[in-house]
């Protein structure tokens, strides 16, 4: 006869959720400390997680949601698929959007923690945006390549690359041969490995001190309990239905008029079921925009978590109670090998999430978030070039805003857009100008480029930088330069993206919003970042946030007294009976 299941409290719940939480966090602890890129050890442009054998998400820590929230379970049911024997010492190197990676540039290292009776107990995997991946161009974002074949990175579905805790070479020399800058590369690819290690050898630890038995039946529990969180959250939500666009400016291969992306989202308190319906949108296309599964996935899932309750776990639990519906072969949905999704965690994963947080604000006051700005700028380009007959490559994020008003806060400063969540980290000046041949001029905000409402989005960012004796080649595909971020429930648009060539007599160059740019050692590249929408009416906005964004030099005293309906004098100070006359000319419209 079975033992009775152990029916666990809440304190225990809570202990081993902290438990899990700690070692996926020093799996992150481990990544940040010993890359060698800046992508990873000054962004901090990666994640780590922790699965179940049965590939249920199950800890994240600090990881970007676009990354994790789908995607991982799908990579480690392929790795168990082509795989049919899993053994301790094995490890996977895994990229391909086609089998639940984000896109080619994250290189993940899964690892089965397998008992000492060689039982799969748990899954580990350490996801790694990388410098260079190999691709035809120098950068990792190809915008405007036809298909797989032309990015031209290696793709690796779940490839052993470990066994019995030793490199297969074969793949290590492979990935070598390709990458612009080995070195770099496989310092990257060591720490991604010694941080999976890490998670493994913690979780060993932990079965064997807490019980795997046990261990699995607080997994369950944990996944019930976060279940029962978001069916509460949805019951208390209103009942309805609807359906919002967003637009991504033209591209190489996109129509003339952009790529309008469709969300229809349905809330169903009764059934505590929110739906997604994602199957109204184009065909895949000819360039690199095209959304993997897991980001098609996972973009409408964070848009719903960044407007509901943010206690809710994320997991699998709380994830039944969320049902996307995407179509074969569109380009937000899931894609046909050889379509490229080569930007597939930014640019239209942004547009699809944009629409979903917006639409949930139109439901109802209180709910949603509007647009959050869009990428990617020349500031969060990928730089490379020769200095000094030494090869150097990197993606830099030297300023990024975005952030989109909500129900009760203004935007996020520094969240550099909707999948990342501001987990993310804006680059040191100075440490970049230690490691790579540039030197940074500018980087400041931009005014009057939020976008205005009772909370307002951030403002846009200025950038410019240049190379330091040698020519430098900036890659970028910046959306937002036609079609800014949108408001919601009255609020308004934010500041659209640009981006130029700055010559050396100071004029200014407009430069397309998808290409790889030659900067010459007298030039410089000058990036403008996207606003963030605002939520609610300008006009509503708190007199004292509109006075001390004037007086920060953030908005002007004629765009306060314009939109906002607070008018101050020459010195900075309210004039009391002229803003109560504006504002009731704003209120009646």
């Amino acid at each position: 006869m079975n033992a009775p299941r152990e029916i666990m409290d809440g304190s225990t719940l809570a202990l081993l959720t902290a438990r899990m939480e700690g070692i996926a966090r020093k799996m992150a602890n481990t990544l940040h400390r010993t890359g060698r890129s800046g992508i990873l050890t000054i962004a901090r442009d990666f994640s780590c997680v922790i699965l179940t054998a049965k590939h249920e998400l199950l800890a994240t820590a600090e990881s970007l949601p676009i990354h994790v929230l789908r995607g991982p379970d799908i990579m480690a049911r392929t790795m168990a698929e082509n795989h049919k024997v899993l053994r301790r010492g094995d490890a996977f190197l895994h990229n391909s959007p086609y089998h639940g990676c984000t896109h080619p540039a994250d290189h993940s290292i899964l690892i089965p923690v397998i008992d000492d009776e060689g039982v799969h107990r748990f899954t580990v995997l350490a996801k790694a945006h990388q410098a260079d991946c190999g691709n035809a161009l120098p950068t990792t974002y190809m915008g405007a390549a036809k298909d797989v074949y032309a990015e031209g990175a290696l793709i690796f579905p779940a490839v052993k690359v470990q066994e019995n805790y030793d490199h297969v070479m074969d793949i290590i020399r492979m990935c070598q041969m390709r990458i612009r800058v080995p070195d770099q590369w496989w310092g990257d690819y060591l720490a991604t490995v010694g941080a999976a290690r890490v998670g493994e050898r913690e979780l060993l630890a932990l079965g064997s001190e807490i019980g795997w038995d046990r261990l699995e039946t607080y997994t369950q529990q944990w996944f019930d309990y976060s279940e029962r969180r978001m069916m509460d959250v949805i019951r208390a939500m209103p009942k309805g239905r609807v359906t919002r666009k967003s637009t991504h400016d033209p591209f190489p291969a996109t129509p003339l008029d952009g790529v309008t992306i469709t969300a229809t989202v349905e809330v169903k308190p009764d059934e505590a079921m929110i739906e997604v319906d994602m199957t109204d949108n184009p065909d895949s296309m000819e360039n690199g925009l095209n959304l993997s599964e897991a980001c098609a996935l996972s973009a409408p899932m964070l848009a719903i978590f960044n407007s509901i309750d943010h206690t809710v776990p994320k997991n699998e639990g709380s994830f039944r109670r969320i049902r996307v519906h995407l179509r074969d072969g569109c380009i937000a949905g899931r894609p046909r090998h050889p379509t490229s999704c080569s930007a597939a965690t930014t640019n239209i994963a942004d547009r699809v999430a944009n629409p979903v947080q917006a639409a949930l604000a139109e439901l109802a006051e209180g709910l949603g978030q509007a647009e959050t700005g869009a990428l990617l700028p020349p500031s969060c380009g990928v730089v490379s070039g020769v200095h000094h007959g030494k090869p150097f490559v990197n993606e830099v994020y030297l300023g990024c805003t975005g952030g989109a008003g909500s129900p009760t806060q203004d935007g996020w400063l520094t969240i550099l857009h909707a999948g990342n969540a501001g987990m993310c980290y804006q680059d040191s000046i100075e440490v970049d100008e230690l490691r790579h041949p540039i030197f940074v001029h500018q980087r400041r905000l931009m005014p009057n480029t939020e976008g205005p409402g009772r909370f307002r989005g951030a403002l846009g960012a200025y950038s410019e930088f240049a190379p330091v004796d040698c020519d430098m080649t900036v890659a970028y595909i910046s959306d937002g330069n036609i079609n800014p971020a949108q408001g919601t429930r009255g609020g308004m648009a934010g500041g659209c993206s640009a981006q130029y060539r700055k010559r050396p007599d100071g004029s200014l160059e407009p430069l397309p919003a998808c290409a790889e740019v030659l900067i010459k050692a007298d030039e410089r590249m000058v990036s403008i970042s996207a606003g963030g929408g605002g939520y609610g009416p300008p006009h509503e906005r708190e007199i004292e946030r509109v006075v001390h964004d004037v007086r920060e030099g953030w908005i002007s005293r004629e765009r306060a007294a314009e939109i906002y309906g607070v008018v101050l004098n020459a010195e900075l100070r309210l004039d009391h009976v002229a803003t109560q006359h504006r504002r009731e000319q704003l209120q009646k419209g």
